[in-house]
């Protein structure tokens, strides 16, 4: 009788296993298998463009850039690889326009920077170039190493927005980096805002603004608004501050 007792115990937890794994299902049925995502080739070295990168620049020249007021070439100063900035020519912008993207970008503030505040390594990556001037949605560039502002302003902000999440500045002389998601606003088609404008910046390895939602655009006084756009240039701003220009290299962006 104990033996038979065994038994029907035996068939009984294995039938409870058999029905436990039946309702999980067949793990095949959770498996994706199309589409295939494409290949794309990685740099070969860190912040090095991939595959499918548009390059902004490469240290050749500025054909890719306008002056952002006339539309005419870029005129900042390419040199031994790099562009510097040229305060006089004032802001220049892509040729292209983008919409969603991936941007790599590095900068240089001067070594022998001087001023304090805002008047020290002042420059901004605007995201969307929507007029002239300093129109659109800008990330804050400054030399914020050791050097005190208001922290919607500070390096790595959306600029009188958003501070970072961390101050991650090198010391002046040193290359800095910027990797930005940007994901743009959406209007309907009478204007209105359907979805916000949002933001995530790596700063040098660290991650400082956390797909931050804007509230409009970057403007230096008022609130910020949304204007409807579809599509916009990348703009580097020369700005007008006394301290010595900065630099850039190894610009390129990645349409998503």
């Amino acid at each position: 009788m104990k033996n038979q007792i065994a038994l029907a115990l035996t068939f009984a937890i294995g039938m409870a296993h058999m029905t436990v794994a039946a309702d999980k299902g067949d793990p095949k049925a959770t498996e994706q298998w199309e589409p295939v995502p494409r290949s794309v080739t990685p740099g070969a070295t860190a912040g090095a463009p991939p595959s499918d990168a548009v390059v902004l620049f490469d240290g050749k020249n500025l054909d890719e850039w306008l002056s952002t007021n006339d539309r005419t070439p870029a005129r900042w100063k390419v040199h031994d690889g790099i562009v510097t900035v040229d305060k006089s020519a004032g802001n220049i912008e892509t040729r292209r326009q983008f919409r969603n993207y991936q941007l790599h970008l590095e900068y240089q503030i001067p070594q022998d920077i001087t001023g304090e505040g805002q008047a020290r390594g002042n420059s901004g990556l605007f995201l969307a170039s929507t007029g002239n001037g300093d129109a659109g949605y800008e990330i804050q560039i400054l030399d914020s190493y050791k050097n005190s502002t208001y922290v919607n302003g500070q390096a790595a902000s959306v600029y009188k927005q958003s501070p970072p999440l961390v101050n991650a500045c090198r010391e002046p002389g040193a290359w800095q980096t910027y990797d930005i998601v940007w994901e743009a606003p959406v209007f309907e088609a009478d204007g209105r805002l359907s979805s916000p404008a949002f933001v995530t910046v790596i700063h040098n390895g660290v991650l400082v603004q956390n797909h931050t939602r804007l509230s409009g655009e970057t403007v230096f006084i008022g609130k910020p608004q949304y204007k409807p756009y579809q599509r916009a240039a990348i703009k580097l701003q020369a700005h007008g501050d006394p301290s010595a220009p900065i630099s850039f290299r190894n610009i390129w962006v990645r349409e998503l």
